[in-house]
Formats: C-alpha cells, sequence, structure tokens
C-alpha cells in the first residue's frame, strides 16, 4: 500500500514545474525520498537558499496536489535550502579578505506567539536517558494540579514519549482546513509525532522536514486557551532545537540533569544554547538525585549527588530540585500513570509540585518573557 501511494505521489508531483517552470520537480531531482506512513505523506523539495521565500508558492502547490491522491490524509511538504558554497567568478578570482570590523548586535522582529498560549516552557537536556519526558509529563501534571491550564507540545520526533506517558493514542481530528484538534489526557491537552505513526516506525527524516512538522504542530493545533504549554524538546542541540528556540516566543527553559559530570556536560551544553538565543533558563532540576531503595527506603547516591546544583550555582541560575530514583516513577511512567496523577499526595509528586509552582513563578515574573527577540549577530 505504502509503495502504490508512493508512486501516485510522484506522479502528481510531475505536474508541479520546477522553479524557473523548465521541467517538473521530479525530473529535476529536487524531490527527497518521501516518507509514506499510515496516510501521511511526508518529504522536502530542495531549493536555492536565497529562493526559498519566493518559492513557498512551489511547496503549498506540492502539497496540494499530494493531497489529492487517494489513500493520503495528510502531507507535509518542506522546502530544503541549499546554498552553493561558491560561484565561478569567486572561484577564478578570489578575493582578498576583508578587514574585520566591530560586530554589532541587532534584534531580530519579535517571535510570533501563539493565540490562546499565555507562556511556553521548554524542558530540554543535552543528552538522551536522563528522564526528560517523564519529567516534562509530571512537570505539566504538577502545573495543571496547581489550577493552571496546560498542554503538551512532545517535539521528539525521532522519539516520541508523551502518547505513552499520557496513555494517549488514536488520531488528532482537522477543525478546520489544517487545524488539528489536540488529544487529551488527565486534562492535559497534547500534541505529539507519535499520533501520526505507529510507535515502531522509525522517521528516517532530514532536518527540514523535521522543523516543518515542528512547527505545524505548534501552529496548526487548536489549544485554545492556556496559562502554559510544555514543550518536551529532543535532547541534544541540533538544528530542530534550535530552530524551536529561535523561532518560537519561549519564556523560559527548564534543563534536566542527572548528578554525574558526564550528565553535566552535555547538560551545560544546552543551557549555553538557550542563553545564546536569548531565551532565559528558569533553572536546573537534577533526575535521578539519589535512589530510594523499596524494602528498606534507605537512600543510595547511585550517580553521585548534588552535581547539578553545583552546576547551578556555578553558573548563576536558579536550582528548581532533586527528584529521587524510585521504582514507583519508572512503573508508573510506563503504566501511562505518571506518579502526579497516580500517587498525587505522595512525596515526590509534591516534589514536582514544588518546582511547577518555581517555574511558573519565575516566568510570571518576567513580564518581558513574551515576544522576546532572538538576538542576530551582524558582521559590518
Amino acid at each position: 500500500m505504502s509503495d502504490t501511494i508512493k508512486s501516485a505521489v510522484m506522479d502528481r508531483l510531475r505536474q508541479i514545474k520546477g522553479p524557473d517552470l523548465e521541467g517538473d520537480i521530479v525530473s529535476l531531482g529536487l524531490v527527497s525520498d518521501i516518507f509514506v506512513s499510515d496516510g501521511r505523506v511526508a518529504f522536502s523539495i530542495t531549493v536555492p537558499a536565497e529562493r526559498a521565500q519566493e518559492l513557498e508558492p512551489l511547496r503549498q502547490a506540492a502539497e496540494k496536489v499530494v493531497r489529492e491522491v487517494d489513500g493520503v490524509e495528510n502531507a507535509m511538504v518542506a522546502l530544503t535550502a541549499e546554498r552553493a558554497p561558491g560561484n565561478a567568478r569567486n572561484a577564478a578570482q578570489p578575493q582578498a579578505p576583508r578587514p574585520a570590523r566591530p560586530v554589532t548586535e541587532e534584534k531580530a522582529p519579535a517571535k510570533p506567539g501563539v493565540p490562546g498560549i499565555k507562556h511556553i516552557v521548554a524542558v530540554a537536556s543535552g543528552k538522551g536517558g536522563v528522564g526528560k519526558s517523564t519529567t516534562t509529563a509530571n512537570l505539566a501534571l504538577a502545573m495543571a494540579a496547581n489550577g493552571l491550564k496546560v498542554g503538551v507540545l512532545d517535539a521528539d520526533i525521532y522519539g516520541p514519549s508523551v502518547p505513552r506517558l499520557f496513555n494517549v493514542s488514536g488520531r488528532p481530528e482537522p477543525v478546520s482546513g489544517r487545524i488539528l484538534k489536540p488529544l487529551e489526557g488527565y486534562g492535559i491537552k497534547v500534541m505529539s509525532m507519535g499520533f501520526m505513526v505507529e510507535e515502531e516506525t522509525p522517521m528516517i527524516w532530514r532536518g527540514p522536514m523535521v522543523i516543518s512538522a515542528l512547527t505545524q504542530m505548534l501552529r496548526e493545533v487548536a489549544w485554545g486557551e492556556l496559562d502554559v504549554l510544555v514543550v518536551d524538546m529532543p535532547p541534544r542541540t541540533g538544528d530542530a532545537q534550535l530552530t524551536m528556540a529561535q523561532q518560537v516566543p519561549l519564556a523560559g527553559a527548564v534543563i534536566v540533569s542527572t548528578p554525574q559530570d558526564l550528565a553535566l556536560i552535555d547538560a551545560r551544553k544546552g543551557l549555553n544554547m538557550f542563553k545564546r538565543v536569548d531565551v532565559p533558563v528558569l533553572g536546573i532540576v537534577e533526575n535521578m538525585s539519589y535512589f530510594l531503595c523499596p524494602d528498606c527506603g534507605s537512600r543510595h547516591d547511585i550517580f553521585g549527588h548534588g552535581g547539578a546544583r553545583a552546576e547551578a550555582e556555578r553558573l548563576a541560575v536558579p536550582f528548581l530540585g532533586e527528584i529521587p530514583l524510585t521504582m514507583k516513577i519508572r512503573e508508573t511512567s510506563d503504566a501511562g500513570t505518571p506518579v502526579v496523577v497516580s500517587d498525587p499526595d505522595g512525596a515526590v509528586a509534591g516534589i514536582y509540585k514544588d518546582i511547577a509552582t518555581k517555574v511558573y513563578a519565575a516566568i510570571e515574573q518576567d513580564a518581558g518573557a513574551e515576544g522576546r527577540a532572538a538576538p542576530r549577530i551582524v558582521f559590518e
């Protein structure tokens, strides 16, 4: 079935003229590999970087014809802008080095907000495996328990965890045109790529396709009125993370790390990325801070202890709290019943609620967080 749809999509794309109305985008070799899964089609079109904005109608036309293919429920098309490394003139006549001039900082236009959403908070880590998604889910649920209207955007395209954590499945329904209705779990509105593809389907996507998917899940979803949208960021610091930080009006970022030195090195990278794009770092959470023995109740510092707190002090950012490594957190997360909802009066839920209170207080105090422009460095 996927091969049939892919073949039909290629046939339709041959109807789309190239950038200069010569040939078609398929014969010109501008179309990437086409990804097909459960009625969803995604691919990118390669265009010159300097013409990307001009050729947006080409992208829209390609998306339109693909949506008309039988068996296609939704299409996601991105422009891949590639800039040539140089031109013939430059190669033949090397230019003399230009003298260095002062560097000036200039503010870019304010990033557009998302209607109805008061604050957007990113939960990030410098590496995978530190419990970032579990922290995101429980932080969002703790904010809701504190009386806020909350949504969660699962921006981890390659490893979406939100559907399982919130025990939610199904397909988002269209509201009008391209706008989708988010699903809901435990009173939290949620959106994830995990709702679009099967859990075991690998996402073999290029950067522009990931960026396009993130933009759609953020701006083409009927979120309604929210006090906070919590974004589960992808781990590390690649194109997707940088795009979210630069294009989304983030009120701030929460960095999740474990106590050991290796994790802190990577967490430091994530923290520095947000600082460079002028996004406030709301604080650091030390996850798996210590192990509580379920039999005897004794505490064991398996990964060391206090590393994140010391790092927060060194970097002059708030330390938000220590989350223990317990069997209950692991079991409830795997079961899709996060500890904040399965044991709302327990000690661990209390830790998450305390962190949630600190995070929201910080973003409320920062009155200038919304609409903050990312700095652009200009060499004159």
